[in-house]
């Protein structure tokens, strides 16, 4: 890859980069404030424009990026355009001089008398070849002017267009800016409403990290006898011993499934055709409440309404488990990986089916006290949780 296409592949990724942001945006808006007659505690307020902050935050940064990367752009440009404007000026200046002293001797008889008065014929023969260079040079003399000036107007016509994508940016980015600046006063004043009583809204989120916990470990735990069912199950097909239950016992052809999931790490699709993520894999400090954790075992995802659950890479539905506060949870084997896709409603699939890549498994339910329709999203290795993101393309 030459230069020239290096800086136009970093443009595009770059403005890539922002189109998906603006994307998101987009899809916050319309997942996360759409249902405005819904009513919103402070707490899911507060967490409801992090998201947007953060997206509009990575907005301004991109925006700035691109910004920044053409104005270098533009400044190598001008400094090749001075190059080539001096160099043209050289050339036709060489050229001016050169076409004066072919007008002065290009009469047919002074080439004539120029090769007539050689001394021998070896001399004529090397004044004839001169004389056949000199025109040859002057040709490639007028060619190059003409190839550098068809250059230099590409170069000025790349500047003009360079500063008019620098300046709509600008203007994109300064209406950015005031819209964050509106949402962090709106932030400013949720938070001053949590400040007030930091501590019943605390206890508020220990609550739902405690609930969230008890979904958790009745998950783990019908993993766990998952594990030991095959074991047992395939022990029994090859008259083995039972292995340990916190790894799967794999066939040959659970072998290939697995490592063909572990070839797709970072390619697998999103298991719903299109959301934002709400909440990431892992523990997080609160960003406005300094005192309080949260875990998330998966990801949340925010999507449609009526949305279809997909699954994420070919499989075997390994149970379907009405669980307390995740409405159905579907899991799929993977080898030994395992996907669990929780609030599901309208089931699709049973027990022992096989499934292909965004087959679809059911309907994500809405809540009806905040109209939002979220699937939770999980892998595990074994009984060893994954991050979601490191698995499933952009996520």
């Amino acid at each position: 890859m030459n230069s020239v296409e290096a800086q136009i592949d970093k443009q595009q990724k770059l403005e890539e980069k922002r189109q998906a942001i603006l994307n998101e945006i987009k899809q916050i808006n319309n997942l996360l404030f759409k249902a405005q007659k819904k009513e919103k505690s402070v707490l899911t307020q507060v967490e409801d424009l992090n998201s947007k902050i953060t997206a509009r935050q990575n907005l301004i940064r991109v925006t700035n990026q691109q910004a920044n990367y053409l104005s270098r752009e533009i400044n190598n440009n001008l400094a090749k355009i001075e190059y080539l404007r001096n160099e043209l000026k050289e050339l036709k200046e060489d050229y001016a001089n050169m076409i004066a002293k072919s007008y002065k001797s290009k009469s047919q008889q002074n080439r004539i008398m120029f090769l007539l008065s050689s001394e021998n014929f070896l001399q004529g023969y090397k004044r004839l070849q001169y004389m056949k260079q000199y025109a040859k040079h002057r040709k490639l003399q007028g060619e190059s002017i003409k190839e550098k000036t068809i250059v230099l107007q590409e170069l000025n016509q790349g500047l003009i267009e360079d500063k008019k994508k620098k300046q709509v940016l600008i203007e994109d980015n300064k209406i950015a800016k005031t819209k964050l600046s509106k949402e962090l006063q709106t932030q400013n004043d949720l938070v001053a409403t949590l400040k007030k009583d930091e501590g019943k809204y605390a206890s508020q989120i220990r609550k739902k990290q405690s609930e969230a916990a008890k979904i958790d470990k009745e998950i783990d735990n019908l993993i766990r006898e998952a594990i030991a069912a095959s074991n047992k199950e395939n022990a029994k097909k090859t008259g083995t011993k039972v292995s340990s239950s916190k790894t799967f016992t794999l066939s040959p052809e659970a072998k290939l499934l697995a490592a063909d999931f572990t070839k797709n790490k970072g390619k697998l699709p999103w298991p719903v055709k299109s959301g934002v993520v709400v909440k990431r894999f892992g523990t997080t400090k609160h960003p406005q409440l300094p005192n309080v954790t949260t875990y998330c075992s998966g990801v949340e995802i925010a999507t449609e309404s009526k949305s279809k659950v997909r699954a994420v890479f070919n499989g075997v539905v390994l149970n379907i488990q009405k669980i307390k506060g995740a409405n159905n949870a579907i899991f799929i084997s993977h080898g030994n990986y395992i996907t669990v896709y929780q609030n599901i409603k309208n089931v699709l699939v049973k027990k022992g089916d096989k499934v292909t890549t965004k087959q679809e498994l059911g309907t994500v339910y809405t809540r009806s006290n905040s109209g939002k329709t979220i699937l939770k999203f999980l892998i595990y290795q074994n009984n060893k949780k994954m991050n979601p993101a490191s698995w499933v393309y952009k996520m």
